[in-house]
C-alpha cells in the first residue's frame, strides 16, 4: 500500500487486519456448514480444533458447525440441503442410505475403529469377549438390531441374555454378572467415578465388528458440482485430527468447552487417551494412507459380516454408499509424532 494512504487509512480508522496481512487472508473464503450428530464433546475434537486453530480457514474455508443431540437431527438437515457436511455414526447409516435410496455419500472415514464396547465388572474375570455370554447384557434399542446381531451370527450370542439399556448404570453397577454397553472413549470413567471401580474394557472393534465409525457424509450433487471444495474439506478435517491427537488441542477443547459446559477437562483428556490407546482414529491403513483412510475391501468384508447377520439385504449395492476418491493421499502423516 502507497505510504500517503496508508497513513490516511490508519487516520481514518479504515485499515483491516486483511489489509494488513495482504491477499492470502483477504481472499474469499467458502461458506461450509458441517453437522455433527450428537452434542459437542472429545470424539469430535479434530472437527472443533480445525475451526479454532484456524485450519479450515487456511484451506479457503468459512466453516460453521453445528452441533447435533437429542432434538437435532443434522442428517435430515445434510439430506435437505441445508447443511454440506454430516458426521455419520458407521458403514451402517451408509448401507441404510443406499437401500433407502438416500442420496448421500462417506468422503472420509475419521474412525478406523468403532468406539462400541462392552464394560465389566473385575469379579466376572472376563479377559475376552467370548467371556462375556453367560454374563445379562444390558443393550440399548439401537444395538440389539445392529452389532448385538452381528454377536449372535458371528459368536453365538443369545437374546435370552438380554436386558435393555437406558443409559443408565445403575442396573448394571448392582449386578456382577453383568455386562454394559457404552463407548471406550467416555463409559468407562463414568463408571470410576460413580461406582468407584474400574471396568474391564472388551472393544468390539478388535473382534472383528470392522465398521468404520465417524464418518464424514455429503450429498452426490455436492461432489459433482464442487469435489474442490469437497476435498480442501476433507483434507482440513484430517489436519485438524492429528492437531488434536498430537498438538496442541486446547483450541479446540475450548471450543467444546463452551458449546458443552458439561464437558470436563478430565473428561476430554481421557477420550483424547483412549482414542490414541485403543487406535480408534489413527492406526491400521491411516498409519501410511493418513487418518480419514478407507479401503474396498475393508467396506466388503463388513457388508458381508451384515448380510449373514440379517442386518443388511445383499441386493443393495453397497460400493455406491462410498467413494475413495478424497482420502488415502497421506494428508497430515509429516504431523503424526515419528516415534
Amino acid at each position: 500500500m502507497n505510504p500517503v494512504l496508508l497513513l490516511r487509512a490508519l487516520t481514518a480508522g479504515l485499515l483491516t487486519a486483511g489489509m494488513l496481512a495482504g491477499p492470502a487472508v483477504a481472499q474469499t473464503l467458502d461458506k461450509v456448514s458441517f453437522g455433527t450428530n450428537w452434542v459437542a464433546e472429545g470424539e469430535h475434537g479434530g472437527f472443533f480444533q480445525a475451526l479454532a486453530d484456524g485450519t479450515y480457514r487456511k484451506y479457503g474455508l468459512d466453516v460453521t458447525i453445528v452441533p447435533g443431540g437429542p432434538n437435532n437431527n443434522n442428517r435430515i438437515q445434510l439430506i435437505a440441503g441445508k447443511l454440506d457436511f454430516f458426521m455419520s455414526a458407521n458403514t451402517l447409516q451408509s448401507f441404510d442410505a443406499i437401500a433407502n435410496k438416500v442420496p448421500v455419500v462417506e468422503v472420509a472415514a475419521i474412525f478406523q475403529k468403532d468406539p462400541q464396547v462392552f464394560l465389566t465388572h473385575p469379579e466376572s474375570k472376563v479377559t475376552k469377549l467370548e467371556d462375556l455370554k453367560p454374563l445379562t447384557l444390558f443393550v440399548s434399542k439401537e444395538g440389539i438390531p445392529t452389532y448385538f446381531q452381528w454377536l449372535k451370527s458371528e459368536y453365538g450370542f443369545s437374546e435370552a441374555k438380554i436386558k435393555p439399556y437406558t443409559f443408565n448404570a445403575q442396573p448394571f453397577i448392582a449386578d456382577k454378572q453383568s455386562a454394559m454397553q457404552g463407548y471406550v472413549t467416555s463409559e468407562p470413567l463414568a463408571i470410576e467415578k460413580i461406582a468407584k471401580f474400574k471396568p474391564g474394557v472388551i472393544l468390539l472393534a478388535d473382534y472383528g465388528f470392522n465398521t468404520y465409525s465417524t464418518l464424514i457424509e455429503t450429498r452426490g450433487d455436492l461432489i459433482d458440482k464442487n469435489p474442490d471444495l469437497v476435498q480442501r474439506f476433507v483434507d482440513a478435517s484430517i489436519v485438524g485430527w492429528y492437531h488434536y491427537l498430537y498438538g496442541d488441542n486446547e483450541p479446540g477443547n475450548a471450543m467444546i468447552k463452551k458449546l458443552n459446559p458439561e464437558m470436563t477437562d478430565e473428561m476430554l483428556a481421557y477420550s483424547v487417551a483412549k482414542m490414541k490407546e485403543y487406535g480408534i482414529v489413527d492406526s491400521g491403513d491411516t498409519l501410511r494412507d493418513g487418518i480419514g483412510a478407507m479401503n474396498d475391501a475393508r467396506v466388503a468384508s463388513f457388508f458381508d459380516k451384515m448380510v449373514r447377520a440379517g442386518v443388511v439385504r445383499r441386493d443393495i449395492d453397497y460400493r455406491q454408499a462410498y467413494t475413495l476418491r478424497f482420502v488415502n493421499k497421506g494428508v497430515g502423516v509429516d504431523l503424526r509424532p515419528k516415534n
